[in-house]
């Protein structure tokens, strides 16, 4: 897969998973554990079902033969899938996105000191644009915050420490000799069903309406199950910072998303902090496409 090609798919997984905030403020009745048991087990089917078509049979006992970085993989992917939803049931998309955000910058540190991987200088200069612009949109809105909104952004922050260490796992994997790269798919169903049992039993008695279970359906099969997969496959192209100074792309995407249809406005700071991410993507992707070419030609 080309670099140009790996970054557009990469752009539509950004834009799937923005669509889980909007769409759970349209929800009738479910709440929060029970929202992410719901997310996390229409995840799960649709996992199974597609990867038991590829596999057949042997992807369960894949799943039962599982090495270490297999389930280590699958716990972060159900602290990703759990944290999220909790948190965007306790505060605003912005406040959960934004805290997301610092996600670029903890996987930066951690590919460098755990990989010793060298980054461009224009990626460090794209990292730490964006990082002032999540800094001012995290400050104001920390501002503005009450005790229940702080604690949503508190368990935000599992979100991306999670993220920086499975792209790190994955980039050590994929670009090592460690294993078939193929069973880092397995990773993102037992992340799925990590989250639903861990989740089920907080989320009795169940409100959930047939319009709930609708939404939440659409969640765990487009913007969990089909995204999930596809960055999995983007790791052996796109090195794990890249990924994540991609994904900043949902910050901007989420929030803009639940202003138009959930009504919730954000203050100009955010839009301010929202407009240096989206900057600081547009000239990094930029001058890689220029150096890819270069070197092409």
């Amino acid at each position: 897969m080309s670099h140009r090609k790996a970054v557009a798919l990469m752009l539509l997984v950004t834009l799937l998973w923005s669509t889980a905030g909007v769409v759970t403020r349209h929800l009738d009745a479910a709440r929060s554990f029970e929202v992410t048991f719901w997310r996390s087990a229409f995840n799960a089917a649709a996992l199974s079902i597609a990867l038991t078509a590829m596999r057949g049979a042997a992807l369960w006992r894949g799943i039962a033969r599982a090495p270490w970085p297999v389930w280590l993989s699958g716990l972060c992917w159900s602290v990703m899938y759990t944290a999220f939803m909790v948190a965007i049931t306790l505060t605003s998309v912005a406040n959960v996105l934004v805290t997301m955000s610092i996600g670029p910058l903890l996987t930066a540190l951690m590919s460098r000191l755990v990989l010793r991987h060298r980054l461009a200088r224009r990626s460090w200069w794209a990292i730490a644009v964006a990082g002032a612009g999540i800094a001012w949109m995290f400050a104001h809105e920390a501002q503005i915050s009450t005790p229940p909104q702080l604690a949503g952004i508190a368990v935000a922050l599992c979100v991306p420490v999670a993220a920086a260490v499975n792209w790190t796992l994955l980039q050590y994997l994929h670009h090592g000799e460690q294993g078939e790269r193929e069973d880092m798919m397995d990773a993102v169903l037992i992340g799925a069903l990590i989250s639903a049992l861990a989740t089920l039993p907080l989320a009795l008695p169940m409100q959930a309406s047939a319009h709930d279970l609708g939404l939440l359906a659409l969640l765990g099969v487009f913007q969990l199950a089909v995204p999930c997969l596809l960055v999995v496959r983007l790791t052996r192209v796109l090195p794990g910072p890249e990924i994540a100074l991609l994904g900043l792309l949902e910050v901007v995407l989420g929030v803009a998303w639940a202003w138009a249809w959930a009504g919730e406005r954000p203050g100009a700071s955010t839009l301010a902090g929202g407009a240096l991410v989206v900057g600081a993507l547009l000239v990094n992707q930029w001058l890689a496409l220029r150096s890819v070419h270069r070197m092409a030609a």
